[in-house]
This record gives C-alpha cells, structure tokens and sequence, in this order.
C-alpha cells in the first residue's frame, strides 16, 4: 500500500475530542438557543421573530400577516433551524396564558389552556403586539450592535433596546444543556415601581435600594393565569438567592345548592397547569377510588372565563375532598424559580436586585447612545442650516456665483473658497430652491436652528450628567407603566407556616355578619352610620332570593373567633382570616374557611383574646339544655373542629356565654318566657359532657337567646315584626335553674315571637338585620323602657314580607378590645326565624304605641 495514505491518518483522543465537542455543542445551546439575555429577557430565536416583524412592517397599526411568511422570513435570513422551534416561540409569544404582557398579537387559533395545539402556519396570522414596540423602540438610532447574520448577506441586532423590563414581567422558562432557566412572570407596574424606586436612591447620591425594600414594591410573581401563591418564604427566597419554590394554589370556592349538595368551582388555577390532563388526573382519582366524595366534574370554561365544576356528594365534606385535590392534582402547584440568564455572554444566577441592576445598566447604555445619534443629527443638521443662513446674507452674491460657474463642481468649490463653507454646506446651498429666498422660508429656518441649538445642549447636557440620564430612563418608565400597567391577578395570601401575620394587620373594630346559607364577611364599622328610631336603614350585605342574614357581631381583627354548630361542634379562626367585603357584598361561603361536617351549619360566633384557665364558657342548647366547660379546654382546635357538647336528638347548641365570677344567666325563650338563675348552679364539665337542664320549655317552644347579668342594665327584646322593648334586668328576679321560669315579652299577632333577647345599657347603640339584608344602626335611648309582660313599641321599619333577622350591640372603639365587651357582640346567633312585618314610621309617643305597652 502506498505509503502516502498513511500521512492522511492523525491518531487523536476519542475523550478530548468527546470532551471539546460536547462542550463546544453545550455552549451553542446555552449561548444561542435556551437561555435569555438578561437585558432584554428574549432567546435569540425570539428576538429574531420579532426583528423580522418589524422588517416586514408588521407593527401593530398594520394589518396581521400570515404566520408563515414570518417563520420563512425568520428562517431564511436569521436562524438556520427547524420551522417548528420558530412557529413555536412565535405562538408562545401570542398566548395570554404564557405571557403576561404578550409580545405578538396572534389572529387564528394559537391554542388553549388545554394544551391544544395552534393551526398550522398556513391558517393563522399575526403582528407585533402594541408593547412589543417598546422592546424595539429606536432600534435604528444606534442604541444596540447589529452582526451578522449566519451567511454574512444580512445584519440581526445582538439585543434589543428593550424600554420594558421584559425579563421579569413575562419571565421565561428553557432548558440548556446542563443548565435550565425557569423565571415567573411580574406585574409592569411594580416592577417599574422599583426600577423608579432604584433611579431616585441613585440620583440622591444614596446606594443601592436594599432588596428587603424592593420586595415591599415587587411584592411576587403575577402570573397571566392568576391563581393564589401561599405565604412569602419560597418569595423571598428566590428574590435573595435566584432559586426558590413558589407554591401556586388555584382559586376556588364552594357553593352550597338550595338541594344542600355542595359543589368546587375552579375559576383560575395555577401557571403553565393544562386544564384539560388536570381534569384527566381528577376523574383518575375518583375511578382508582383515592378520593372520594366527587359525584360529577364539568368544565363550564367559555371566552367569558374559566370554571371547572366539581360536585361533592350530600355526605361528603366538600372541604376535605378540595383538600384532597390540592394534594394529590395540580390545582397545588409548585414553580421552582430559577432565576438564570446570560450575563455578558456567559450564564448566571441572579437574584432579583441584580437583574434591575443590569436591566438599568442596559438602560443607560440604550438612552446614552441614542442621545449621542440624536446629538450626531442635531449638530449636522445645524452644521447645514449654519451654510443656508450663511447663502442666505450674502443671497446676491451666491446667485452671482453660481451663474457664473460653469457646473455644481465649480460652484461648490467657489462658495467654499468664498464663504469658508465645507462640502455638505455648499451641497445644501446648490440644492437650495428659490422659495427659500422667501421671507417665510428664512424665518423657518432661523426658527429651526433655534430649537436645534437648544436641543444640542439639552442632549451634551444628558452626555456629561448621569443624572439627567437617569432621570429620562425614569420618565420613559413612568410613561410606559401609565400605558400599560395593569392590576395585580395573582394573590399571595399567608400560609399556615408564615410567621408574625399579626404584625402586618391593624387590631381594628370589625363587623362581622353571617346568613343562613352560610355566606360570612368582616366589615370596618365606620361604613354605617348612627340613625333615629324608625328609619329605613342602610343596606348592609347582599343576599340570594333563598338566604337571610342570621348573624352580625363586632369583635376585633385580632381576636380568634369561634364558630360553634348546631351538632354542638367548635371551630376557630382568627378574625382577619375571614375575608374582608364591602357593605354590600354577599360575603364568602363558610363552607370555603371551615371543614363543616355534613348537615353541619353554624349558629354561635363568639370572639375571644385569651384561652384562659380560670374562665368557662357557658352554653345553652334550644331544648333549654346548659352547660358549663373551662375555656383551657377549646385552647387547640385542630382544623375540622372539636366536640363542644354532647346533643340529645333533635337538640341544637344555640348560644356560648362567658363565666366570670358567678354571675347571673337569664334564658329567653322564643314564646316570651324567661328564667334567671346564677352559673355556679351548673356544675363544670368536660367538652363531651351532655349538660344539664336550665330551662324547662312548653311543646312547641325554644331557648332563642342566653344573656349575662354584666352585658348590660336592660333586657332589649326584639321581635320578628321590627318592635321591641327595654326591661330592667332587676325586674327578673333569681330562680333555681330547671325552672319554667317568668313571663318577659307579650306576645301578640301584631308584634309576632321574640327574635331575641339582648343586655344593654341606655345609652348603648344597636345594629338591626333584617331577612333582606338591610341594616339599621339607632341608639337604645330612642327605644320605650318598658315592664316585663308588654309588647313594646316600633323600632324598625319593615317592608311587606320582611323580619327581623338579628341585632347586635355596638362597641365602642376603646371597649372592643376586651372580651367582656367582645362577648356583648356575640349575641348575634341563631337569630333568623319565620315572622311577618308592619310597614310605617311611628313617633314614640303615638297612641298606637302606647296601646301596644298594656
């Protein structure tokens, strides 16, 4: 064999060259496929779709063009890879779930939450998105470098302008090679929030806004998709350090059917999570039996918004079962920030006050070469109108000159030699027209190069001021967040492993009030205001046809409140747990706060400071059952609730009192029969002790109320048809408990059974509910002091069909805090009952009302 062939082999090391190549492929991944660039948060495949739309004139004031025209463009010319990737990230661009603020403006089917797949190319079309054009604004001023594209024939910039902070308001997600990126979504207007935040501290000669500040302005990921993030932690760990886990849990609530089946409704679940393999996973579950409880799952989802159905089985806790979901589907999600992107060329972890550091550094870049390129075309164009004004003096003598010459050369050079003009100034002179011999025109053009004058030094006043500098990146920020800032669409609310909640919520008065289907809200107590005897009131919560108001107390934010049952069960929450509404609103459903049992619904509320041992709750059932039980022993409620007291059938646990030194009860019952005995008659028992007879009741009759002697100098009775009556307490003598008691209310057809019964003082304040939700607030100084066996006078003007629902004392701001106070506001329970209503505004003196006292 000829020797020759042998010089052609060179003996390599398979792993060094393994090694190089893999490396070198690994960094053309890295570099110019997965990760973004962190000044303009775009992927080259990106940023390349979007510079061949603006070459193609395909802005948003033109019409959409087809999709394909745009990936040939994109591939021909910029990137030499598969039409797919670029269809891909052009449909990814166009999609409102993926992008917070989308940067194409897609015509045509670009897909779903679901997962469906686009149209082909062929089918849809598109056009840069309004905002986008902020991402390529003076583009062609020189504020970016351009190279060349992969066969030299063309040029594509190496990063866009990027007047917005793309990187953090639409995130991204990309996997490298070794490496993969994954960056949530903000909101504009915070993110610029801090960005202007940062410029101040900088112009103010201070350092660098700490992150713990720029976390008070970005206060978390606002997805597209919405959804809740519970608590802060995996937050601010992904600010402090670039990673961090985010969990996402979707938003839902359950509604109770006038059936009494209850269903979840899903209206916004967590980022990137595909409804329709999320409803797939559900339905798995309940065929392989892991939950149970869910007899029906519908997607109710239209262009209007989002809503997956899941209905729950009569007898299962539709609180468990959504507990259920969120363990074992994604409607709890959790997103793992990293935060990497290219820095210089190179891949970095940032956190989140370097990626505002290098988005302002580009910034400042962008505005100092675009300043310098405006400046450039200011100076040359004074340079020309320098010239014209100098033709303009001498106009005589440069008409003599050219008319002379023999050619332009000739001119040129003799307007030079003659006025020491440059080429571009003699150019502009030949080329001048005779209209701007005129006097018009000369004005114009003295009137130019005054502004152009002015401007030069504005923009060499930028150049030599950084300050100026950053004051015009901190304008065009406020302008861009002025057109585009949007509300927040992701909640972040606390998780149970969040610490010092309390610390960031005011202990302020609060209304809360509660409705017969189990619909609760809080409210702040300036939003009613004091009125006389006999208005109308005010409306105070919104209801459905079939629900009613059947509670309202005042407590404080802080405070636990405790939720006792009709099946003689307590739950507790904190007061700012409960949701906060207008005066109007219906409220959220109960059922969304605790695990109620089946059949299960709430009829005592009760606010308490402090669980503390030498104190007892005492508690009343509607048989004229009571009990007494040391408050230590409700100091740990688990989640779903704990056994308060032991029911017979048919019983229900109406009213929880607090026990301090032996004071006197009085309970109330429904036919206007009463019964006064002290607490130390009832001996204490544990939780799950049965109680003992307080009351002995006639057929058809009903504990409504159990009041204290403290609570107040005056029983005020009230009943279904809006009258009612103060009564001294002392004119309700001591009896042994097991009594049938003293009559304290008359009971005619016209004033209807006793709604309840509350202690008070004369110069204490009432709040009155009605089945209709309208509320009134009057003073007891305006209500007749009347004897025991009377009906009382007009309180409440109702209309035909309507009853009173509740009432409740009002606190004082100073007293709310305390939980003898906070007990006057608990009497609210149970209180909603069968009552027709006498329309019309009596003064308190009327005959009429005086016949209704004997």
């Amino acid at each position: 064999m000829d020797d020759k062939v042998f010089d052609k082999i060179h003996e390599v090391d398979l792993k060094k060259t393994m090694e190089t190549s893999y490396i070198d492929y690994a960094m053309s991944v890295i570099v110019s496929r997965a990760l973004p660039d962190v000044r303009d948060g775009l992927k080259p495949v990106q940023r390349r779709v979007l510079w061949s739309m603006i070459e193609l004139n395909n802005g948003p004031d033109k019409p959409h063009r087809k999709c394909a025209r745009i990936v040939g463009d994109t591939m021909g010319k910029y990137h030499p890879h598969g039409d797919s990737s670029i269809y891909g990230a052009l449909v990814n661009m166009a999609q409102d779930w993926s992008f917070h603020y989308p940067l194409v403006d897609g015509h045509g089917n670009f897909g779903s939450v679901d997962g469906d797949s686009p149209a082909a190319m062929r089918y849809t079309e598109a056009r840069l998105s309004r905002i986008s054009m902020e991402m390529l604004a003076d583009i062609n001023k020189n504020t970016v470098d351009f190279v060349p594209n992969f066969d030299e024939t063309e040029k594509e910039p190496v990063v866009l302008p990027a007047r917005i902070p793309n990187l953090l308001i639409n995130g991204t997600t990309g996997i490298a090679v070794g490496m993969a990126t994954n960056m949530p979504p903000h909101n504009l207007g915070e993110v610029i929030d801090a960005c202007v935040r940062m410029i101040d501290d900088r112009v103010a000669g201070k350092p660098d806004i700490p992150i713990e500040d720029i976390m008070k302005i970005i206060k978390g990921p606002d997805f597209p998709t919405g959804a809740t993030i519970l608590g802060r932690h995996g937050i601010e760990e992904a600010y402090r350090t670039g990673r961090g886990k985010i969990t996402v849990r979707a938003v839902t609530r359950i509604e109770t059917k006038p059936s009494g089946k209850s269903e979840i409704l899903v209206t916004e679940l967590p980022f990137l999570v595909n409804k329709a393999r999320l409803i797939e996973s559900i339905a798995e579950l309940v065929r392989n039996k892991k939950i149970d409880g869910i007899t029906g799952l519908n997607d109710h989802s239209s262009r209007e918004g989002m809503e997956i159905c899941i209905e729950v089985r009569r007898d299962a806790n539709a609180n468990i079962v959504l507990n259920q979901l969120y363990k074992h589907t994604q409607l709890q999600d959790t997103f793992g920030v990293n935060n990497l992107a290219l820095v210089d060329g190179q891949p970095k972890v940032l956190n989140l006050n370097e990626i505002l550091i290098y988005y302002l550094r580009h910034q400042e870049d962008v505005v100092t070469r675009r300043t310098q390129y405006d400046l450039n075309k200011a100076e040359e164009r004074a340079h020309i109108l320098r010239g014209l004004l100098i033709a303009l003096d001498h106009i005589d003598e440069v008409i003599a000159i050219i008319r002379a010459a023999a050619n332009v050369q000739a001119a040129k050079s003799e307007l030079m030699k003659r006025f020491g003009l440059d080429d571009p100034q003699a150019q502009a002179i030949v080329d001048m027209r005779l209209r701007a011999l005129t006097g018009l025109e000369r004005s114009k053009i003295e009137s130019e190069y005054a502004e152009l004058k002015k401007t030069i030094e504005h923009l060499k006043a930028i150049l030599a001021d950084r300050n100026l500098l950053l004051g015009v990146i901190r304008d065009e920020l406020l302008v861009i967040r002025g057109k585009y800032a949007d509300e927040r669409k992701t909640k972040i609310v606390f998780d149970s492993s969040d610490i010092s909640v309390e610390d960031l919520i005011p202990d302020e008065n609060m209304v809360i009030t509660a409705t017969q289907l189990g619909y609760v809200k809080r409210m702040t107590v300036d939003q009613f205001h004091m009125q006389n005897r006999g208005g109308k009131g005010i409306r105070g919560m919104q209801t459905l046809d079939d629900d009613a108001v059947a509670n309202v107390m005042m407590t404080t934010n802080h405070s636990y409140i405790l939720f006792f049952t009709n099946q003689g069960r307590v739950y507790r929450l904190h007061a700012y747990e409960i949701p906060e509404a207008s005066r109007t609103a219906r409220g959220t459903a109960i059922v969304n706060l605790l695990m109620l049992q089946p059949e299960e619904h709430i009829t005592t509320v009760l606010p308490i400071r402090r669980f503390e041992a030498d104190r007892y709750l005492v508690m009343a059932t509607r048989h004229g059952v009571v009990k007494r039980t040391p408050m230590a022993a409700f100091a740990n409620i688990r989640k779903n609730g704990l056994t308060a007291i032991t029911l017979e059938e048919h019983d229900e646990l109406i009213e929880v009192k607090w026990d301090d030194c032996g004071q006197d009860v009085i309970l109330v019952s429904r036919n206007g029969m009463s019964i006064r005995f002290n607490v130390s008659d009832i001996r204490p028992m544990g939780r799950g002790a049965a109680g003992v007879r307080g009351m002995k009741l006639e057929d058809g009759d009903e504990v409504v109320n159990m009041v204290t002697e403290k609570q107040g100098t005056h029983l005020l009775f009230i009943s279904e048809r809006g009258l009612g009556k103060l009564t001294p307490i002392t004119e309700f003598r001591r009896q042994y408990r097991g009594g049938i008691g003293l009559k304290c209310y008359k009971i005619t057809e016209k004033s209807g059974r006793l709604v309840g019964a509350r202690a008070v003082s004369e110069d204490d304040e009432i709040l009155i509910i009605t089945t209709e939700g309208i509320m009134i607030r009057t003073s007891c100084l305006d209500i007749s002091i009347l004897g025991r066996i009377t009906t009382g006078v007009k309180i409440m003007n109702l209309g035909e069909g309507v009853k009173v629902a509740s009432f409740t004392k009002v606190l004082e701001d100073d007293d709310a805090s305390s939980d003898e106070q906070a007990d006057d506001a608990a009497d609210g329970t149970d209180l909603s009952g069968e009552a027709s209503e006498e329309s019309g505004s009596e003064d308190r003196n009327t005959p009429e009302e005086k016949s209704e006292t004997e």
